[in-house]
């Protein structure tokens, strides 16, 4: 067998030669006109908002008709209070951005567009959603005692009945809730603005307010409708 000779020398600049290399290409990359450019001035493409975006409402200039849907649906205790300001004096929800969670529900209530956030507005609008929006008032006659202090403290109950104010009994069955037969019942659940002032005066917690949110898409026009069979 015949044996080539071996050089040290030659093996060394061989490995010598690899991060020469590496040292060369990073160099030559970095150095490039168009990347020496583009870091001394940088720029970013245009951003455009998406429909999903939802930050903290602001107040549109229209007029508020203080239906208060806005207040009742909001999630986040003491984020938004509709209330009277000004001279003249007009309607107006006001946002608290510290208590504001930014789900925009109260921009996609609102029917007369006092509120805005973001597209949520026009997304809606695109898409044809709309909410149905009702209380429910549930009372546990297990723990109720009867004593009546959800009927006087009702702010609606006081407006239909004024014998209630001045004596604390009720004397029509056209108010929200009374105490009959020693507990309370609910008799007008469709009057109820969802305050829940009811639910705060009761010393046995045996009321409970739900707000219930449904959420639909496409509007129904009459020339649609099916006529009845």
């Amino acid at each position: 067998m015949k044996y080539e000779p071996f050089h040290y020398g030659e093996c060394i600049h061989v490995h010598q030669g690899v991060p020469v290399r590496f040292i060369q290409n990073y160099l030559e990359f970095f150095f490039r006109k168009k990347w020496i450019i583009n870091f001394l001035h940088p720029r970013t493409e245009p951003l455009e908002t998406p429909l999903h975006a939802r930050g903290v409402p602001e107040i549109t200039g229209r007029a508020c008709t203080h239906c208060y849907l806005c207040q009742m649906i909001c999630p986040a205790p003491g984020a938004l209070e509709v209330k009277k300001t000004g001279r003249p004096a007009v309607w107006n929800p006001h946002i608290y951005p510290g208590h504001c969670i930014r789900c925009g529900l109260c921009v996609e209530i609102c029917p007369e567009v006092v509120l805005e956030s973001g597209r949520i507005f026009q997304k809606a609008t695109r898409s044809e959603t709309w909410m149905n929006y009702s209380i429910h008032i549930r009372i546990n006659p297990v723990t109720c005692i009867g004593c009546g202090s959800c009927a006087v403290a009702c702010p609606i109950n006081r407006q239909t009945d004024p014998v209630l104010t001045s004596k604390g009994t009720v004397t029509t069955d056209e108010v929200i809730l009374a105490v009959e037969n020693g507990i309370a019942h609910v008799f007008h659940e469709e009057k109820c603005t969802g305050c829940s002032t009811c639910e705060e005066q009761c010393p046995t917690r045996s009321i409970q307010v739900s707000r219930i949110l449904e959420m639909n898409q496409g509007y129904i026009y009459e020339d649609e409708l099916d006529e009845p069979e």
